[in-house]
C-alpha cells in the first residue's frame, strides 16, 4: 500500500468521478484505475461501486476512507515537522531595531536563540521605527522592535514591552524645572530637542501638538536617548524623552510629565502572522527575556 494510492482513493471518493479525479491529482485516468485496483486488491475488497455514472463507496470504502484520510494528514505532518526542524537548523532571521534603543532583554533573547540555533544566520538593523513598520510587512525584516503611538500597528501582531508618558527634561535650574505642572504649551517658549520624525516618541508629540494647533520649535533632533539628555544637559534645548528613557538622567536632568499628553509611547516587538518557526522560537526567547527584572 502507497500513499499515493491512498491519494487516489480519497480524491475518487471525493470527486465521485474517476476523470475529475484524475484531473485533480495530475494524472491520466487510466494511471488512477489502475491504482486503484492494485490496492483494492491489496485490501481484499472493492472500494467503489462502478455499475453508475457516479463512483460511489462501497461499505469497505467507506470504511477505508477516514483512515485513508489519516494517513495523508499523518504524511503531511512529518514532512512539516522536518521542514520546521530544518528551518532552525539552518537560515536566516533579519530582526530590526529603532535607532537609539538600546534593551539588552532583546539581546539576551537574540543569544538564547542562537545558543539554541546555531545554524540560523541573525541579523541585525536599526531603522525608524515607520521603515522597520513597512519593511515586517513586506517581509524583508521578520520581527522588529519598534517605537509606536498605537499598541498594534495595522496587519501586524504585537508584544508590547513597555507604556510610558512623555516627560520633559531639563537641567535642575531651568524655569520648567521649578514648574509642577507643565503642559505642550509651556514648552512653546522653548527649543526642544527630540527624536527625529518616524519614530514612536515624536508621533505621539507631534500628534498632541496639533491637536492643540501648537508648533514648537524643534531645534535640535537626535535618535539617541543619550544625545538627546546630553544636549538638554547643556542647555541647548529642553528634552522630550519618555519617563523610562528620562529616568537614567536623574542625575543631571529634571523630568517633569508633560501634564497634556496622555497618549503613551509604546515599545513593541511586532510581526507578522504567518511566521516561520524562527520568528516563533525567538518570541519564545524575547517572552522569557523581557518578563525576567532587568539587573540593571
Amino acid at each position: 500500500m502507497e500513499l499515493r494510492q491512498l491519494e487516489y482513493f480519497v480524491a475518487v471518493a471525493e470527486e465521485k468521478n474517476f476523470t475529475r479525479a484524475a484531473e485533480r491529482v495530475h494524472i491520466s485516468q487510466s494511471g488512477v484505475s489502475a491504482q486503484i485496483r492494485q490496492l483494492e486488491r491489496e485490501l481484499g475488497a472493492e472500494l467503489f461501486d462502478r455499475s453508475a455514472r457516479t463512483a460511489t463507496l462501497t461499505v469497505a470504502g467507506k470504511a477505508a476512507l477516514e483512515h485513508a484520510r489519516a494517513a495523508l494528514a499523518a504524511a503531511e505532518a512529518v514532512g512539516q515537522a522536518v521542514g520546521e526542524v530544518t528551518d532552525l537548523i539552518r537560515g536566516r532571521l533579519t530582526v530590526g531595531m529603532v535607532i537609539g534603543c538600546t534593551l539588552t532583554p532583546l539581546f539576551d533573547a537574540l543569544a538564547a536563540f542562537h545558543g539554541a540555533h546555531p545554524g540560523v544566520e541573525i541579523s541585525l538593523l536599526e531603522d525608524n521605527s515607520d521603515r522597520l513598520v513597512e519593511g515586517v510587512r513586506s517581509g524583508t525584516i521578520d520581527l522588529a522592535l519598534i517605537g509606536a503611538c498605537d499598541r498594534h500597528p495595522d496587519g501586524l501582531d504585537a508584544l508590547t514591552i513597555m507604556s510610558d508618558r512623555l516627560v520633559v527634561a531639563v537641567p535642575a535650574g531651568h524655569p520648567l524645572a521649578k514648574q509642577r505642572r507643565v503642559t505642550l504649551r509651556d514648552l512653546t517658549a522653548y527649543p526642544i530637542v527630540c527624536m527625529p520624525p518616524g519614530t514612536g516618541l515624536r508621533t505621539v508629540f507631534d500628534r498632541a501638538c496639533a491637536a492643540q494647533n501648537l508648533q514648537p520649535t524643534i531645534a535640535l533632533q537626535a535618535s539617541a536617548a543619550d544625545a538627546i539628555a546630553d544636549l538638554a544637559a547643556r542647555g541647548l534645548a529642553v528634552a522630550i524623552l519618555s519617563n523610562s528613557m528620562a529616568a537614567s538622567y536623574r542625575d543631571r536632568l529634571t523630568a517633569r510629565t508633560i501634564d497634556d499628553v496622555e497618549t503613551p509611547a509604546w515599545l513593541a516587538l511586532v510581526w507578522r502572522s504567518t511566521h516561520s518557526p524562527s520568528v516563533r522560537e525567538l518570541l519564545v526567547h524575547s517572552r522569557q527575556a523581557f518578563a525576567e527584572p532587568d539587573p540593571t
